[in-house]
């Protein structure tokens, strides 16, 4: 089991849908256990990526060792460039997620 890893992805506005923390909740949780833990931000869930967003996860989820990764085609859908990410979630392709759910051991959520 030491050898699990899991992969959040976070499809949902944070500051449009209130069960967002759920994801954050779950993260830092499983973080705090040892576990390997990705949250991937795709869709709308990369508004929360932006520097300076208000009430967004991300701070907390990368205080918590959890690494926190934002789909390119959605930011740029978005009009968020690269330099606009807060330090704490990086930009990434959506084969970097294809590669993290198809890892032996991975265990996946999608909210």
């Amino acid at each position: 089991m030491e050898d699990r890893r899991y992969v959040l992805i976070e499809s949902r506005d944070p500051f449009d849908s209130a069960d967002t923390w759920f994801v954050a909740d779950t993260a830092t949780a499983l973080r705090a256990r040892g576990r390997a833990v990705t949250v991937f931000l795709v869709q709308n869930g990369v508004l929360a990526s932006r520097a300076g967003a208000r009430l967004s996860h991300v701070p907390r989820l990368a205080e918590a060792g959890v690494t926190v990764l934002a789909d390119d085609f959605s930011l740029r859908e978005r009009g968020i460039e690269p330099s606009e990410l807060t330090g704490r979630a990086q930009e990434a392709p959506i084969d970097t997620l294809v590669d993290l759910v198809m890892r032996p051991g991975a265990i996946t959520i999608w909210h």
